[in-house]
């Protein structure tokens, strides 16, 4: 996994992220920020798929071997590609689990779900997230979840921006969060990079 995931935080930084001397980036949350983090630039890419599939799987086995996985998801659209990416993975490696998605309104029409995929209640799952700022997002995907009766057993996200959210979701719910990588790291190879450049 060290190898997929130096790749995978080297793919991050050249593509995904953005550094300002002066903050200039707008965040979800209302504020302006010095760094723009948009995973979905690796998320959506083939070879950025295979590597966070492949990197979800590891610590899958390594985090949460025994907890039983059946499913991995979370709160669309963030979390679509790494969920499809780790369950289609996770086939390949003969030990499956199931992809869902965590609406952010109820689908007004049918069954009015909240959550698509084959889960069902009592189903033990992991909540995905790309970027993990103030955790918000995370949370109510958290809160959705356990509303439709999923056993949460955990939170893997893709970045965290080192920003209180991970603190403010282990405040709320006592679950374990795993970041694949962290903004400083990011930030240390960017500038490394645009060292080179000068």
């Amino acid at each position: 996994m060290i190898k997929e995931r130096e790749k995978l935080l080297e793919l991050l930084a050249n593509k995904a992220f953005k550094y300002s001397e002066e903050p200039v980036f707008k965040l979800a949350s209302g504020k302006v920020s010095q760094f723009y983090i948009n995973c979905k630039m690796v998320t959506l890419d083939p070879e950025g798929l295979n590597l966070i599939g492949n990197v979800v799987n590891e610590l899958v086995d390594d985090d949460f071997k025994d907890k039983g996985v059946d499913a991995v998801g979370g709160l669309t659209l963030g979390a679509d590609p790494i969920s499809v990416a780790a369950s289609l993975i996770s086939h390949q490696r003969g030990r499956p689990f199931k992809a869902f998605v965590i609406r952010k309104e109820a689908k007004p029409h049918g069954l009015m779900k909240w959550v698509e995929g084959d889960v069902s209640k009592d189903d033990g799952v992991l909540i995905m997230e790309d970027v993990i700022t103030t955790g918000m997002s995370t949370l109510k995907a958290l809160d959705r979840a356990r509303e439709e009766g999923l056993n949460v057993l955990g939170v893997i996200a893709l970045v965290d921006r080192e920003e209180g959210g991970v603190d403010n979701i282990k405040e709320k719910y006592d679950l374990e969060v795993v970041s694949i990588v962290k903004k400083s790291e990011l930030l240390l190879i960017f500038k490394g990079n645009d060292s080179q450049q000068k």
